[in-house]
């Protein structure tokens, strides 16, 4: 009886490695399977794995669904250039505000956008969380927090680099030929010194600018604390036109 009972304890032990089984079996069709399916196909499944919210277009006409439907109107498909690209660009952008531990919301320290061939970063010197210590190119310990972090993605996906230096206006003093052209070139080369010293290769670094308070954010005050700001580009393939007024040090 003490036999019985202790076979009719274990005897379900093989139905979980029957499961795990199928499941394994299950998952290798699923890969020959698409494996096996055209290029257009595999190109999209991997897409969607990289980014589902970007994989296919909002209007549902996505590369799998025109093959299933048997229609394969030129029109509808999406470029899969561009759309991996964007991908790509949106997951270092959100590789970034989590190593820096910041969300991208209104008066955030950061704020990162999508541009046509890469990011734009811009870092605020906000008087809350400043970049630099008052009225200087001096990082705060903030400052270079962020630059080391932003140095290991730069080198990482070997972007090219433009920055730029922006002050507001009323924002610095003038002392004798010091003024707000030499402090927003300053600090821009600074944000250089700091990205090389980390990581970048200093070949990586296109053009460091200084605009002192001639480029304010659109619809804000020219005197606005958001102005005092670093905007650094990232840029993996086409080139950003060089300003004429330009320094780096």
């Amino acid at each position: 009886m003490g036999k019985k009972k202790h076979a009719e304890h274990h005897g379900g032990a093989w139905k979980v490695a029957y499961a795990d089984f199928v499941t394994a079996m299950m998952a290798l069709f699923m890969v020959l399977w698409i494996c096996a399916q055209s290029e257009e196909i595999v190109e999209s499944t991997s897409r969607y794995f990289q980014d589902p919210y970007i994989a296919f277009d909002k209007s549902g006409s996505g590369s799998m669904e025109q093959h299933l439907a048997g229609s394969r109107k030129e029109a509808s498909k999406p470029n899969p250039d561009v759309t991996a690209n964007e991908g790509f660009l949106r997951a270092v952008a959100k590789d970034f505000t989590r190593l820096i531990n910041v969300k991208t919301e209104e008066n955030s320290p950061i704020d990162v956008e999508l541009t046509s061939d890469g990011l734009k970063i811009t870092l605020y010197n906000r008087n809350d969380k400043p970049l630099f210590q008052k009225d200087t190119a001096k990082l705060t310990e903030w400052g270079g927090f962020v630059l080391q972090n932003l140095a290991w993605l730069i080198e990482r996906h070997q972007f090219r680099v433009f920055i730029d230096g922006h002050t507001a206006v009323g924002s610095s003093k003038k002392e004798g030929s010091y003024g707000p052209w030499e402090l927003s070139a300053d600090r821009a080369n600074t944000a250089r010194r700091t990205l090389e010293y980390f990581a970048v290769n200093p070949k990586k670094i296109e053009r460091v600018t200084g605009y002192a308070d001639t480029s304010p954010i659109p619809s804000t005050a020219p005197d606005a604390q958001q102005n005092e700001r670093i905007s650094i580009s990232l840029s993996a393939e086409q080139d950003i036109p060089i300003s004429p007024v330009e320094s780096k040090q």
